[in-house]
């Protein structure tokens, strides 16, 4: 069953702006919010996600590799 969070004392300034960036999505309030818990959510888990890919790429690769490097593959790959 779905739970409700109550969120009491946020600024006037912090709703009209989370009001407006629902608006602008074409929903509502809760919609949007709802959207943003999702993700919040997710973070932890997105987090690890990336240590692992970085701990399995770390291992294949022998050597350090340096930023210029890094820098160059990631514009190959965006073809800059």
């Amino acid at each position: 069953m779905p739970k409700v969070i109550q969120i009491r004392g946020v600024p006037d300034d912090v709703h009209d702006a989370l009001a407006e960036s629902a608006r602008a999505k074409g929903l509502s309030l809760t919609q949007y919010m709802l959207g943003q818990l999702e993700h919040l959510a997710r973070l932890p888990q997105i987090a690890r996600d990336n240590r692992a890919t970085i701990r399995s790429i770390q291992k294949k690769v022998p050597d350090p590799v340096d930023r210029n490097t890094i820098l160059s593959v990631l514009h190959e790959g965006r073809d800059e």
